[in-house]
C-alpha cells in the first residue's frame, strides 16, 4: 500500500502543512527571489522545525503518554532516518530539487561525532529542501511528505514496544 494511502487511511490530512501560515501576518510573503536569495543553513533550519512538525502531527492520533510521542518522533527526526527518507524520494524529484539537494549538501556544516558526515549531510539536504519548499511551493512539499513512510524506524520497534508496555 502507497504511504499516502497509509496517511488517508489512517485519518491523517497530508494537507496540514498548507494551512500553516508561512509568513507572520504583519509581513508580506517571500518572494520567489528572497527565497533563492537564502542560505542552505537558513533553509534547513525552516525545513527542520517543518519536517518534525510534519512527524509529530503523524504520530497525534492515537493518543499516547508523551513519553511515546517522543520516541517514535525522535526515530524520524535523527539524520539517520531522515537520510534514508531523503534516498526514498530521490527517484521523484526533479532537477531544480536536487539542485537545492546539493547546496544543502555542500552548506552542511560538521556535524555531531556520532553521525557519519555522508548522513549529516543527507539529512541537512532533506532539511533544505523541504524549507525550500515550505517556502516556494507548499503543494509539492506535501506530495514530497506523504510519499515519506513512517512506520516505526526497525532498530526502534523494540524499545517502542517497551514503553508502550509500561504506559499501558
Amino acid at each position: 500500500m502507497e504511504p499516502k494511502a497509509d496517511l488517508e487511511r489512517d485519518g491523517w490530512d497530508s494537507g496540514l502543512l498548507i494551512s500553516l501560515p508561512l509568513h507572520p501576518a504583519s509581513q508580506p510573503p517571500l518572494s520567489q527571489a528572497q527565497i533563492q536569495r537564502c542560505s542552505p543553513a537558513a533553509l534547513a533550519y525552516i525545513g527542520d522545525a517543518v519536517y518534525e512538525l510534519f512527524v509529530r502531527s503523524y504520530y497525534l492520533m492515537p493518543p499516547k503518554r508523551l513519553h511515546a510521542y517522543h520516541e517514535q518522533v525522535v526515530s524520524h527526526v535523527r539524520a539517520e532516518s531522515q537520510a534514508r527518507h531523503l534516498r526514498s524520494l530521490e527517484p521523484h524529484l526533479s532537477p531544480e530539487e536536487h539542485a537545492i539537494l546539493k547546496r544543502g549538501r555542500n552548506a552542511a556544516a560538521k556535524g555531531p561525532k556520532r553521525i557519519n558526515p555522508e548522513i549529516y549531510q543527507q539529512a541537512t539536504s532533506l532539511e533544505t529542501l523541504i524549507g525550500y519548499l515550505y517556502l516556494a511551493d507548499p503543494q509539492r512539499l506535501t506530495t514530497l511528505l506523504s510519499m515519506i513512510n513512517l512506520a516505526p524506524c526497525p532498530d526502534n520497534l523494540a524499545q517502542l514496544d517497551s514503553t508502550l508496555k509500561d504506559e499501558g
